[in-house]
C-alpha cells in the first residue's frame, strides 16, 4: 500500500476536512469489511488498507507530514496516540465495545410473524363472520423433529471454531499485529454443525407445510385492522415458540351502501305523493329491511336518519343508517293521472300546459266574444 497514495485510496480530496475523511471512512469500512463481502477473496486486503489510510489521514500530525513528505516516520507509531481507525471500526460494528458481535444463536429462536390479507364485504362487517383461510408456513420437519440430523445421529461440535462460534485470524501490518474476529463460516455462529443432515429438510430442522386456520371477525371491523392470531405463524427453532399470524382486514366496496365510521349511507327513491304525503317504507338493509318513515313534503336531497340501524362498534353501541332522497318524477302518464295533475295544479293557482294548449285552440272563437262585447 505504501506505493499508493491515501487520498486515492479513501477516495477523498486533499483539502478535504477531517469530518469528510471520517464520513468516507465510515462508509467503506462497513462496504469493504470482510464480514460482508465474504465472497471477494480481496476484501481481507482492502479493509486494511482502507484502515491504513485513514490512521495517517485522520492525525493532523501524521497527515501533515505525509503531505510534506509522501511518507510517515515511525517514531509515531502504529497510531500516533490518536484514536485510531478500530476504535471507530468497534463503535460502528460492535457497540463500542471492543469485541465483535458474536451471533447468539445457541438458545431458542422464535420463529417469524406472518401476514394474510384478506377481503371480507360490508354484509359481513355488519353481522361478523367465521372464515377459513389457507397459509403456507414453515413448520418443525417431521422427519427429525427440528434436530437437522438424520435419525441417529446429533449435531456436532465445529471443528473449525472448536465450539465457539468465532475464528480469529492475526496477521501482520506495518503497523504492527491486528486480529479480526469473525463469525464462523462453518457453523454460522453456533459452535455445531450438522454432518449428517436430514434428508427430508437438509439440515434446516423446517419444512415448509400448508395449513387451514379459522379467522374470527367481529362484527364492526374496519378497514385495514390487523387481527392478531397469537401463534399461528411460523414455527420456532431450537425449542423457540411460534410466531404470530396477523390477518389485515380489507373491506370491499359496496354497491349500494356507503361506509364512514360505524354509519352506512344510501339513497331512498320516493315517488312524487310519498315526497308530498309522507309514507312508511321498508327498505332492504345489510341485515334485514329497515322501516323508513318518509315526513310529509320531503324534499329532493333530504337527509333522513334512522338511528341504530348502522353497523356495529367494537367498543360497543351501533351507528346510524343515513339515506338521501330522490324523487322519481314519472315520464309517462295515462289520462285519468294527467287530469288529477292538472287539477291540482289549477287548485294551486297554476297553469298547467294542457290548459294552455286548449286555450289556444278556444282563442279565435273567445275573441270575437269580445268583440261582439264591445
Amino acid at each position: 500500500m505504501a506505493s499508493r497514495d491515501l487520498y486515492e485510496i479513501l477516495g477523498v480530496d486533499r483539502r478535504a476536512s477531517q469530518e469528510e475523511i471520517k464520513q468516507v471512512y465510515r462508509r467503506l469500512a462497513r462496504e469493504t469489511h470482510p464480514d460482508v463481502r465474504r465472497d471477494d477473496p480481496h476484501a481481507t486486503e482492502r479493509f486494511k488498507d482502507v484502515n491504513e489510510a485513514y490512521a495517517v489521514l485522520s492525525d493532523p500530525v501524521k497527515r501533515s507530514q505525509y503531505d510534506r513528505f509522501g511518507q510517515v516516520g515511525s517514531e509515531a507509531g502504529p497510531f500516533g496516540g490518536a484514536a485510531g481507525p478500530f476504535e471507530d471500526l468497534f463503535e460502528m460494528f460492535f457497540g463500542g465495545r471492543g469485541r465483535p458481535a458474536r451471533a447468539e444463536r445457541e438458545g431458542p429462536e422464535r420463529g417469524s410473524d406472518m401476514r394474510y390479507d384478506l377481503e371480507v364485504t360490508l354484509d359481513e362487517v355488519a353481522s361478523g363472520v367465521e372464515r377459513r383461510i389457507t397459509v403456507d408456513r414453515l413448520e418443525t420437519c417431521p422427519v427429525c423433529f427440528g434436530t437437522g440430523a438424520q435419525q441417529g445421529s446429533s449435531p456436532e461440535r465445529c471443528p473449525s471454531c472448536n465450539g465457539t462460534g468465532e475464528v480469529r485470524h492475526a496477521q501482520r501490518t506495518v503497523f504492527g499485529h491486528m486480529t479480526q474476529v469473525m463469525t464462523c463460516g462453518q457453523c454460522g455462529g453456533t459452535g455445531t454443525y450438522i454432518a449428517r443432515p436430514c434428508t427430508s429438510c437438509r439440515g434446516a430442522g423446517q419444512a415448509e407445510a400448508r395449513k387451514e386456520i379459522t379467522v374470527t371477525i367481529p362484527a364492526g371491523v374496519e378497514d385495514g385492522m390487523h387481527l392478531r392470531l397469537a401463534g399461528e405463524g411460523e414455527a420456532g427453532v431450537r425449542g423457540g415458540g411460534r410466531g404470530d399470524l396477523f390477518v389485515v382486514i380489507h373491506v370491499a366496496p359496496h354497491p349500494v351502501f356507503a361506509r364512514r365510521g360505524r354509519d352506512i349511507y344510501r339513497d331512498i327513491e320516493l315517488t312524487m305523493t310519498q315526497a308530498v304525503l309522507g309514507d312508511e317504507v321498508e327498505l332492504p338493509g345489510l341485515e334485514g329491511t329497515v322501516p323508513v318513515k318518509v315526513p310529509a313534503g320531503t324534499q329532493p336531497g333530504a337527509k333522513i336518519s334512522v338511528h341504530g340501524r348502522g353497523l356495529p362498534d367494537l367498543r360497543g353501541g351501533r351507528g346510524s343508517l343515513h339515506l338521501t332522497a330522490r324523487v322519481v318524477i314519472p315520464t309517462r302518464l295515462t289520462r285519468e293521472q294527467r287530469a288529477l295533475l292538472e287539477e291540482l295544479a289549477r287548485l294551486g293557482g297554476e297553469r298547467p300546459q294542457g290548459d294552455e294548449k286548449r286555450k289556444g285552440k278556444r282563442k279565435p272563437i273567445l275573441k270575437k266574444m269580445q268583440d261582439l262585447l264591445k
